[in-house]
């Protein structure tokens, strides 16, 4: 009976779809007194490796050290644990996530505590929640982005009226002769400190909302050359060194050439400050590349900065959020490139090591056809039209401020202007009279605009729009 007994438990041992350790685990070093060939196959041990040469639990199999202390500390204080999760290394060193069953004897004179353990390869699951967890986080990430939206929106707009004033009257005055040297100087600031402030309002309308692009077939390569280029002057005179490695043959991609090299031209220029503040000097690596699952390309953008903590990293694409020095940056740059990679229906991450530099990766889906690709470079507008004598022009603009300020802009430059508060004030001009031109606001009280406009093409059907 016994010897049957025994028989069977040692053919369970052999069989059993669980690794089975027992043995001893001390602070320095650990004996096995007996190992399954399951633990065999988890720790990537030959299956005819002496049972006492594996030692899953010998300091070096421990990838955080402070992890084989922590477990030391619980068997001895609790005498087992369950589904003890550990990362420990492979026979080869490659890394391999389990979880632990397991009773402990007490300790012996030297600390060392007799175990018997079942061991659960948990990579694969391990994995998966990982990729869950990052799922979800790129969901909470979308929805804090659709809610910060439609805030920004609206004071970006609100923004947009008075900035818009301020600079046509700066303009307005600039222009003037006569002026003293103190008030010219004046007016310059005014005026360049307007477009600042106007290109931050631009790129809060661009995070905030979609925006009608241009998309065609896009060869990435040829727009990271270009953007390249852009850079590649400043880049020489501060000692900025370029590295390349774009892959041939890529697919092309269906999206706005303009709107990919702003994202890339933003990631290189965060990588140059990024070195230069902390080397005063540095390497810029571009590569490209085809996804392993072949449905998308990969831009990766590295330098060999001083890296980004790992407790920043999760805030970078949130509007506002900055690591440079105050006046430097305003924190939206990331956000915008989020924004726009998301609305390309592609994803953009980041690897980063303290004082180990940091990469960003641009994946772009690909299309599945190969057509030949469009011209991406808009239309440039011409000069400024001379003011035709008598021409008329109707404003419709519900803020009063502004629409004085571009009424009396028109006016300067010789055309007749009328103004409407709102699109049925507007209607009612349109109707009364010819107009050669109608400027009009988007969202104004009682009739908007694109209404507005609706109304207009019924009324005046040969009018176009610009």
């Amino acid at each position: 009976m016994v010897d049957s007994r025994a028989s069977a438990f040692a053919r369970l041992f052999e069989a059993v779809h669980e690794g089975v350790y027992i043995g001893t685990v001390g602070p320095d070093t650990s004996s096995t007194i007996a190992a399954n060939p399951h633990l065999k196959l988890i720790f990537g041990y030959a299956g005819e490796s002496p049972e006492r040469d594996v030692r899953p639990f010998d300091r070096d199999r421990f990838v955080d050290p402070q992890a084989r202390v922590a477990l030391l500390e619980r068997l001895t204080s609790d005498g087992s644990v369950n589904d003890y999760l550990l990362r420990l290394r492979r026979a080869d060193g490659n890394p391999v996530w389990v979880e632990l069953t397991a009773r402990a004897d007490a300790p012996g004179a030297d600390d060392s505590v007799r175990i018997e353990a079942l061991v659960r390869d948990v990579s694969e699951r391990k994995k998966l929640d990982d990729e869950t967890r990052d799922i979800y986080h790129q969901l909470l990430q979308a929805e804090k982005m659709a809610a910060l939206g439609q805030t920004v929106s609206g004071v970006a707009h609100e923004l947009n009226n008075p900035l818009a004033t301020i600079l046509s009257w700066a303009e307005r005055l600039s222009g003037r002769t006569g002026l003293d040297d103190p008030v010219r100087r004046g007016l310059e600031t005014i005026l360049s400190e307007s477009e600042r402030a106007a290109r931050i309002v631009r790129n809060l309308l661009t995070f905030a909302r979609k925006r009608q692009t241009t998309r065609a077939m896009v060869d990435v390569n040829q727009v990271v050359r270009e953007t390249l280029a852009l850079r590649a002057y400043e880049q020489r005179i501060t000692n900025i060194t370029v590295i390349d490695a774009l892959a041939a043959g890529l697919p092309q991609v269906f999206a706005d050439g303009h709107q990919v090299q702003q994202v890339l031209l933003n990631l290189m220029i965060n990588a140059e400050q990024a070195m230069l503040a902390a080397n005063g000097r540095g390497t810029l690596v571009v590569r490209t590349w085809q996804g392993p699952d072949q449905e998308s390309v990969v831009v990766e953008v590295n330098d060999d900065g001083p890296g980004i903590p790992e407790d920043l990293q999760p805030k970078i694409f949130d509007p506002f959020f900055t690591t440079k020095e105050v006046g430097k940056g305003t924190g939206l740059g990331l956000t915008v490139a989020y924004a726009i990679v998301q609305e390309h229906g592609g994803r953009i991450r980041i690897e980063s090591r303290l004082k180990g530099g940091t990469s960003f990766y641009v994946e772009m889906p690909v299309s599945g056809g190969k057509l030949t690709p469009l011209p991406l470079m808009r239309e440039r507008l011409g000069d400024a039209p001379e003011a035709v004598a008598d021409a008329s022009i109707l404003v419709v603009e519900d803020e009063a401020k502004l629409a004085s300020a571009v009424v009396d802009a028109l006016q300067d430059v010789g055309y007749v202007v009328q103004h409407a508060l709102d699109g049925e004030e507007a209607l009612k001009k349109v109707k009364a009279e010819s107009f050669d031109l109608v400027i009009c606001d988007l969202k104004m009280p009682r009739m908007d605009g694109p209404s507005f406009y609706r109304m207009l093409a019924d009324a005046r059907p040969a009018c176009r729009s610009a």
